[in-house]
């Protein structure tokens, strides 16, 4: 059979040459789209129940979590992150469970929302929760049915096709995306 460089993937292994009259000067300006992603934890007790927490900053309750750094971070390490700081709690593990893609509206950018499972945790670990008193006035864990009920519209129905799904669920707007 006949094979190509371009077949065997040699091209792609080695490495390319550029020449300096290839590369934009230096002042050109490129307008490189930027997306704000977040990344959420659901985290669990022994019993089965959500942890939730009340912001201050906003009414309704939240899931522990928030916006990814624009300095290279990762879904996971901004999960993780922003768990630590609000909540004192360190997470060893997580699967992603569900991608939520908001479209933008008058006064909100938009993004993408990541959902990490993130287990069940003991009793004496959620004991040591320490929230961070300028961003979240109280936690709480809720049987899954009466959380969902707490968290606005589109995390709730992010957390209602999560929960029990076999592989990561894909949602727009928090809605089911049948393709």
């Amino acid at each position: 059979m006949f094979e190509t460089a371009l077949d065997s993937g040699l091209a792609r292994r080695e490495p390319q040459r550029v020449s300096t009259t290839d590369l934009p000067p230096d002042d050109a300006v490129f307008d490189i789209p930027r997306i704000p992603a977040s990344a959420g934890a659901l985290i669990f007790d022994p019993s089965g129940r959500l942890l939730v927490l009340k912001p201050t900053y906003k009414g309704g309750w939240t899931l522990p979590g928030g916006q990814m750094e624009d300095n290279g971070e990762t879904p996971w390490e901004a999960c993780t992150r922003e768990v630590q700081e609000e909540t004192g709690l360190v997470l060893d593990t997580g699967r992603l469970v569900c991608v939520d893609f908001l479209r933008p509206r008058p006064g909100r950018p938009g993004g993408i929302r990541l959902l990490f499972d993130c287990g069940a945790l003991s009793d004496e670990t959620l004991g040591d929760i320490d929230l961070q008193e300028d961003e979240l006035s109280e936690y709480r864990l809720a049987d899954v049915d009466q959380a969902i009920v707490l968290l606005s519209g589109p995390l709730r129905r992010r957390v209602r096709s999560a929960i029990g799904a076999v592989g990561a669920v894909y949602l727009e707007d928090g809605r089911s995306v049948d393709r």
